[in-house]
Order: structure tokens, then C-alpha cells, then sequence
């Protein structure tokens, strides 16, 4: 490795955000440390989905340093319909009051906290700058209290007074401005930049908060609805497989109940 390559920490969720931030860096020409955290969460298929996607990377040449930090021993702790053990993940657009129900306590503190000791870690060992990426994007809701921008400067504040060399680490949020369509669009040209194949990509994401025991996404919950319909706005299929309780269902019965949601809610 050239001592003066780019390094970058990134929280690999195994959703459509982080993996196209994955594919940004990438094709930046950052080496890249991948974490995903498995703390419970009923949609655990998103580490099997990063490790795919990871896998897939190398195996078209781009390699990834990539490990699953586990935390499941918070499960029963946590009050969050997202875990193991919590409520029925409720359905609707994210603006509807019963989505607090998917807030994870300190979830991004937690996460964030393991992130900013691995970028420094890396800074320290390479002597290089480091940046902690970050897939946040305008498009993230005021309701989750930790996606705010007040919350992300307390949380770097805290972490600057509490270590050492921390100037060595930054941030780097190439989508803060945009959303999730803007996203998805900068993904399709990555996918061309790096010569690999956006359905191979993006069916190696999820973004369901209620898959099926199958690893099937739904449609109806906020996080597959705020999907589909950036697909839709595409103009192109999600290649990941849809169901619901009748089983797998076709690519246009998810297109079609997220356009009548759409419709819904704008009314």
C-alpha cells in the first residue's frame, strides 16, 4: 500500500446509502475499512448483504478491509421495535408519528463511537489523515434525533476533547446535500466507473426493516417505501425480491403499492 493513499472508515450498514458511499470511496481511490454492527436488529440480513457486496467488490478487484463488530449482547436491553424481542415494526410513510417506534436509543452514538476509534486507529498507524464517511443526506428524518446535525457536533466535540492526535481524523458526506434518488443516480454511474454491475450491486442491499425469514424485503414499511420510490424515480426495477404475506411478489406490485402510498400521503 502507497503510504500516501486516502483512508477511510465507513460504517457499512448493508443498505442502498452506505453501499453507494462503499462504491464513491472506492472509486476515489480510498482504502477502505468497512464496519457493520449486529446488534439484534430483526433485519440482520443486512450483514449477510454486506458481506455479498463485499465479496462481490473483490472479486471484481476492489478490495475492502471488512469486519462485523458484534454488539448483540445489547438486545434485550434495548426498548426498540427494530430488535429481537421488541414490537411489530410498524408500516406507513416515515413522516407518521409511529415511526419513533424505529428509533434504536444511541444507536449512532454507539456505532459512532466504534467508527471514530478505528479512524483513529488507522491515522495513527498509517500517519495519513483519515476520514470517517458518512452516507447522511438531506433526506434524513428530524424524527431520529441522532440523524441530526447538532447531535453530530456534540457527539465530534466529545470526541476530540476525549482523545490524542483526533485532528488526524475528519469527515467526509459526499450526499449531505442530496436524497435518496440522488443517491441511487450517483450509484449507476459508479457502477459504470468501476466496471461492475448495478443489479449485482444493489441486490446485494436491504433496506427492509421487515424482511421475511427468507431475507425477502417488504414493501410497506417506511424504509422499503422511501426505496421503491427512488427506483421508481430511476426509472428502473430494484433488482432485490420483494414478498409479502401471500410470498414473493412481482417487481411492479411493490412500484405500484408505494405509488398509491405516495399518492396518499401528498394528498
Amino acid at each position: 500500500m502507497s503510504k500516501t493513499q486516502k483512508q477511510a472508515v465507513l460504517s457499512l450498514s448493508g443498505g442502498m446509502d452506505s453501499s453507494t458511499l462503499l462504491l464513491h470511496l472506492l472509486a476515489n481511490s480510498y482504502k477502505v475499512t468497512a464496519l457493520s454492527f449486529d446488534y439484534g436488529q430483526k433485519h440482520r440480513v443486512e450483514l449477510k448483504r454486506a458481506r455479498a457486496l463485499v465479496d462481490y467488490l473483490k472479486s471484481q478487484g476492489h478490495n475492502v478491509t471488512y469486519e462485523v463488530i458484534k454488539l448483540d449482547g445489547l438486545t434485550k436491553l434495548l426498548d426498540s421495535a427494530l430488535v429481537e424481542g421488541g414490537d411489530e415494526v410498524p408500516e406507513g410513510h416515515y413522516a407518521e408519528e409511529n415511526m419513533k417506534a424505529t428509533v434504536v436509543p444511541n444507536r449512532n452514538k454507539i456505532f459512532a463511537s466504534i467508527t471514530q476509534a478505528v479512524a483513529l486507529s488507522v491515522a495513527n498507524r498509517t500517519e495519513e489523515n483519515t476520514v470517517i464517511a458518512l452516507g447522511i443526506h438531506a433526506g434524513d428524518h428530524a424524527i431520529y434525533p441522532d440523524c441530526r446535525q447538532e447531535f453530530r457536533d456534540a457527539d465530534d466535540a466529545a470526541f476530540r476533547l476525549g482523545n490524542w492526535e483526533a485532528e488526524r481524523v475528519g469527515y467526509y458526506t459526499p450526499y449531505l446535500e442530496g436524497d435518496k434518488f440522488t443517491i441511487l443516480q450517483d450509484g449507476e454511474r459508479l457502477c459504470d466507473a468501476l466496471n461492475i454491475d448495478f443489479d449485482a450491486v444493489y441486490a446485494r442491499t436491504n433496506t427492509s426493516y421487515k424482511p421475511t425469514p427468507e431475507g425477502w424485503s417488504d414493501y410497506k414499511s417506511a424504509s422499503s417505501v422511501e426505496r421503491i420510490e427512488a427506483f421508481i424515480k430511476l426509472g428502473r426495477p430494484d433488482p432485490v425480491q420483494y414478498a409479502d404475506e401471500t410470498g414473493p411478489v412481482e417487481w411492479e406490485v411493490a412500484r405500484d403499492h408505494v405509488e398509491q402510498v405516495l399518492a396518499d400521503y401528498h394528498e
